[in-house]
């Protein structure tokens, strides 16, 4: 329907839907081009673009492409696994062999040994710190030595005996023994001992032993050495060294009687190096193993005991079922005791907890009667040092801190304003510590170790942050330079190194684990010496471990062997 339209009317403008042509529904639509006002393209037919005929099939069939990518690399990734310490070798090393280069530079200068960093020893230690299963390193040290024998030889036929000397010296130490050094020690012995000297010398050596003086370059020992090393068919001297084994003898005797199996079995050792074939050997290893019987279930006993008491929180106090009682106990039993020193010092960091404990509860009475009982067994502890600087109590004896009792509600460390003077030599003395624990110098030389420095610095602020971390971090500090001393076989400085760890963390986990790797250590030496030949300093290096674990296994080995002769 149409008429006039309204303008105000709000359909105006419509437009109504038609039906349109109903007597074609049933012929085909044609088709309309769009319009969209932009220029009309013809597309020639040849240049349409058409899928490839089978391209459905592939996207169906790439399907097994991905499992097998994740295969490949799975077998890539175990291939590298399993083959790295290969791989690892292809890796350029830059330190290493920058070391390695200049320590075979050395050794062809001739700069066999020093104390500058310089010399090709050092630096084949020094290799061999860096990878200590090297061969080239290890080699390179013999090297060293075979090159020292040359230069004893030289200098022996020169006519400087001392310089031969120190050169064979080298020599035994890298070398361990062997017939050139056993050579040049019968040489060079003849050269220092002429034969009006050699009267003089067993006269020396008869009043020695008379004084009973066996031990030292001036004993009885070593003056029969000297004059059998220069005529070892010496009747004299050999009737002389009999004797000393009789007095070696008597002392491993009392050592017995006084239950100090630690003494007599390194007393066995001297006298089997010295004298392997002294009658009284036998006589002695029998009771000595009698007596390391009986001593044994009794340590082990109190040392047990010990550790249950510590478990149970009895760590000190009245009565003799405390972990101090138990391990004071298994220290009399044998002084030289690992596990009864590790004990002890478990029981100062647990009464060292204790006193942080109270000074936080501001108890300061009860927290310096701990910091004193700690005293007592750990004093050089890293802790403790750090708990009395805390308290604002310098680290002196039990005595002098009993004298400066406070009230319990004293503030555990009293405030204390420092002028810019002091705060300069706090600075300045922190410092030089830090570089002091570089060097190595941790417990001496006095004054100027790490260790008296930080605690001159807080001697003067105890609540100095940067001296109480670097005190605390000693121990960590000492025990990389410990490590690093065993791998380049420095075992000396080692043996330095861990007297300072157990004086700084004697409750320290890892004081055990560095013990046995320094046993070992000195054990591995000791063989090698004894399988060259090298008797004497084979039972120096023994005693050296014995000392640190007598009843290790592998010591009580080598003990047999070399008091068997072996």
């Amino acid at each position: 329907m149409s008429g006039p339209r309204d303008p105000h009317d709000p359909y105006a403008g419509r437009t109504e839907p038609k039906l349109g042509d109903l007597d074609h529904l049933d012929q085909p639509h044609p088709a309309t081009e769009p319009n969209d006002g932009l220029p009309r393209m013809n597309v020639e037919p040849d240049y349409r673009r058409r899928a490839p005929p089978g391209r459905h099939k592939r996207k169906k069939r790439s399907g097994w492409l991905m499992p097998l990518i994740i295969v490949v690399l799975l077998a890539a990734a175990a291939g590298l696994w399993f083959n790295q310490g290969r791989l690892r070798g292809l890796v350029p090393r830059t330190d290493f062999n920058d070391v390695l280069h200049r320590a075979q530079v050395a050794l062809q200068q001739g700069r066999l040994d020093g104390v500058d960093g310089t010399s090709a020893r050092e630096l084949f230690e020094a290799a061999r710190a860096l990878e200590p299963d090297n061969d080239a390193a290890r080699q390179g040290l013999n090297n060293v030595g075979r090159a020292e024998i040359s230069r004893a030889d030289a200098a022996l036929q020169a006519g400087n005996v001392d310089q031969a000397q120190q050169a064979l010296t080298n020599a035994r130490e890298l070398l361990g023994g062997g017939s050139d050094v056993d050579r040049l020690t019968q040489a060079i012995a003849k050269a220092q001992v002429s034969t009006g000297q050699i009267a003089t010398l067993v006269a020396q050596a008869q009043q020695a032993l008379s004084d009973g003086k066996l031990d030292g370059t001036d004993g009885a020992t070593a003056l029969y050495q000297r004059v059998l090393a220069a005529e070892p068919d010496n009747a004299v001297a050999r009737h002389g060294m009999d004797q000393v084994g009789g007095a070696m003898a008597t002392q491993i005797q009392k050592a017995l009687d006084a239950n100090d199996v630690s003494a007599a079995s390194a007393g066995m050792d001297r006298l089997a190096a010295l004298l392997p074939n002294y009658a009284q050997l036998p006589t002695l290893r029998a009771s000595l193993s009698a007596r390391q019987a009986q001593t044994g279930t009794a340590l082990t006993d109190a040392i047990n005991q010990g550790n249950d008491a510590l478990r149970a929180g009895r760590i000190a106090g009245h009565g003799d079922d405390t972990a101090l009682a138990h391990f004071k106990a298994a220290l009399a039993i044998d002084p030289n005791s690992p596990q009864a020193k590790a004990g002890l010092g478990q029981v100062a960091e647990a009464l060292i907890v204790q006193a942080n404990a109270a000074i936080d509860s501001r108890d300061a009475d009860h927290a310096r009667q701990l910091l004193d009982q700690a005293a007592s067994l750990t004093p050089g502890s890293a802790d403790l040092i750090a708990a009395r600087a805390r308290l604002g109590q310098p680290a002196a004896s039990g005595a002098v801190v009993a004298a400066n009792q406070h009230d319990d509600n004293t503030p555990a460390t009293p405030p204390v304003t420092l002028t810019p003077q002091q705060h300069l030599q706090v600075a300045n003395m922190v410092q030089q510590a830090r570089m002091a624990a570089q060097r190595g110098n941790i417990m001496s030389p006095p004054g100027n170790c790490a260790y008296d420095l930080y605690r001159g610095a807080l001697a003067i602020d105890g609540n100095n942050p940067t001296a109480l971390s670097g005190l605390q971090a000693l121990p960590g500090t000492v025990h990389q330079q410990f490590n690093q001393a065993v791998s380049a076989g420095n075992l000396n400085k080692a043996g330095d190194l861990f007297d300072a760890l157990s004086n700084l963390s004697p409750g320290d986990a890892g004081l055990m684990q560095a013990r046995q790797r320094l046993v070992d250590a000195w054990v591995d030496q000791a063989e090698q010496q004894l399988d060259s030949g090298d008797r004497n300093n084979a039972a120096f290096s023994l005693e050296q471990g014995r000392k640190l674990s007598p009843n290790d296994q592998r010591v009580q080995q080598l003990t047999l062997r070399m008091q068997g002769g072996g």
